[in-house]
């Protein structure tokens, strides 16, 4: 219901998520999973927003480094506009890009148009640092759509300064939710990425509203295993009483973040 208001709406959430198989091997099947969203938006700044409160989430629990992988939902669609493919080829060509399978793209391209087909098979190179962009403005010249993505890529890494940020233009995870540009956040001692966001506009029409929509979600299991570990912290061990100068000592140690235990009558051990 929250949807239905005008405007913007700002949302997030935490709670745990069942999975009928977990997404990788040894991953649990219920994550505790934690997100933010916005609605209502369709301009990159919104996109920016989200992107930044991630980053800013990670670094609010200490965890000093990460990569920023960004990708765009919109080109392998607009490559294959217009053209005609079986559901069960479309899926194995998009299960080929993201595998960076050229042999299988050039197998499964081959009835393809020519323009189409080497479209498909120079973007299973195209990831890496930055230069990524450039190769693919001139791999995709005859592709508005892609044009625009990889415009707004370059746009948000502009934007992410002192953050090592890749680019993966064939990575198609999700490319069923997803509607533009996305990302997603590494961090050593992970094997996957550990927080995953983007653009997902159409997501809203199974609730009868279509909005625009961004946002990012992460696991806070596996948030805990890559938290940096915290010295511990010894506590203040003080006697149980009522006199005021003793309470007013607790409650300002307390207040200054000490944790302050008071040993009750009989329990001095």
């Amino acid at each position: 219901h929250l949807l239905n208001r005008a405007g913007v709406t700002r949302l997030c959430y935490c709670g745990p998520v069942l999975h009928t198989r977990p997404d990788r091997p040894f991953a649990t099947r219920e994550p505790l999973q934690f997100g933010a969203e916005i609605y209502g938006h369709p301009g990159i700044e919104a996109d920016l927003e989200v992107l930044h409160l991630a980053l800013d989430s990670l670094k609010a629990v200490s965890i000093p480094q990460f990569t920023v992988d960004l990708s765009d939902a919109r080109i392998v669609p607009a490559l294959l506009t217009g053209v005609t493919m079986s559901a069960s080829a479309r899926d194995a060509l998009h299960s080929a890009l993201a595998a960076k399978d050229a042999p299988g793209v050039q197998a499964l391209t081959q009835d393809l148009p020519v323009n189409v087909r080497t479209a498909l098979i120079a973007l299973v190179g195209l990831y890496g640092d930055a230069t990524v962009l450039a190769q693919a403005e001139k791999a995709f010249a005859d592709w508005p759509v892609v044009q625009q993505a990889v415009a707004e890529l370059r746009q948000v890494a502009a934007e992410l300064r002192g953050v090592t940020v890749t680019f993966d233009l064939a990575d198609l995870r999700g490319y069923a939710y997803y509607s533009g540009v996305r990302f997603a956040i590494f961090v050593p001692g992970t094997s996957d990425a550990l927080v995953r966001g983007g653009r997902y506009d159409e997501v809203g029409a199974v609730f009868g509203r279509k909005r625009p929509a961004v946002g990012f979600s992460l696991d806070l299991k596996e948030l805990v295993n890559v938290v940096p570990e915290r010295a511990l912290k010894a506590a203040i061990r003080a006697p149980w009483g009522t006199t005021q100068g003793l309470r007013e000592a607790i409650a300002t140690l307390r207040a200054n973040g000490e944790t302050v235990v008071c040993v009750l009558p009989g329990h001095e051990s």
